[in-house]
């Protein structure tokens, strides 16, 4: 997904407010500058965070932030669970919880709301567009043999797990794996994370190569580039997945909020809709 004029002042602002040194910005501007109809804003930040690392040492440490928001939706887990269970459709009760995991996102958002976040699971549904996807996305899953998780964020990653839960249920046959990061990028999963969440009981777990806050296909270790081009279906979590895979030519789906002007533009909705696409 290439990145636009909108994008690109964005990603420049965001990086000025976590450090306006001159020489920094100046480096910053220059990459934005230079940007290749192949760069994504994933990628963009993280050859920031090379830049910064370079003239200051290592960014600070979101760990703190994970560690609360993993433990926040941890203490959630078996009520939710319960919920799901009792839905009319658990398998996508499973699949909006975990979208509106997605709100817990550094990237996107200077700060994160936790009672806004709280709020979003009360009227949590599919909106009426994304029902037949929803629906293909089952007659995937019942003809498949491989799942691929591309997850994102922590807290969300809590969610994720349900929804593996409600997947397996229904679909006993599936082979989980979950692609996450391969190093700290911001607030997202790492392996130790999606352990700490239990993932590894239910899925393989696979690493992106790098801290990259998506998934670079040019970055992934040969293992996960196997399990990604063999996966029978992908789905993919959040914007910064979305942003380095659309157009890659492999059939995803896509589960996420919008919490940018460059997404509620492209998808013509408000700010924090949920939405659930399928690329093929």
């Amino acid at each position: 997904m290439q990145i636009p004029e909108l994008c690109a002042k964005c990603l420049y602002d965001h990086q000025k407010s976590r450090c306006p040194e001159a020489e920094y910005l100046r480096r910053v501007q220059n990459l934005i500058d230079a940007r290749g109809e192949q760069d994504t804003a994933p990628l963009l930040v993280y050859r920031f965070d090379l830049i910064y690392e370079q003239l200051y040492g290592r960014r600070p440490s979101y760990a703190a932030a994970k560690q609360k928001y993993n433990d926040l939706v941890l203490a959630m887990a078996d009520r939710l669970r319960a919920r799901i269970g009792a839905a009319e459709d658990p398998l996508a009760c499973a699949l909006i919880f975990a979208r509106v995991g997605n709100f817990i996102d550094f990237g996107a958002m200077d700060s994160v709301d936790e009672a806004a976040f709280l709020a979003l699971f009360d009227g949590a549904r599919l909106r009426e567009e994304e029902k037949p996807v929803y629906e293909r996305f089952l007659a995937a899953c019942a003809k498949a043999k491989r799942f691929m998780l591309i997850a994102d964020n922590c807290g969300e990653i809590v969610l994720d797990r349900l929804f593996l839960e409600a997947l397996k249920a229904r679909f006993p046959q599936l082979s989980l794996s979950v692609l996450v990061r391969g190093a700290e990028a911001l607030n997202d999963v790492t392996e130790q994370d999606a352990r700490y969440a239990g993932v590894d009981k239910l899925a393989r777990i696979l690493s992106n190569g790098a801290g990259v806050a998506g998934t670079v296909l040019s970055m992934l270790p040969d293992e996960t580039r196997r399990a990604f081009d063999e996966a029978d279906v992908i789905l993919s979590k959040g914007q910064g997945n979305y942003e380095s895979l659309a157009g890659c030519g492999k059939r995803i789906f896509y589960s996420l909020l919008c919490k940018c002007e460059l997404f509620t533009q492209r998808f013509h909705v408000p700010r924090f809709t949920g939405i659930f696409v399928e690329e093929s």
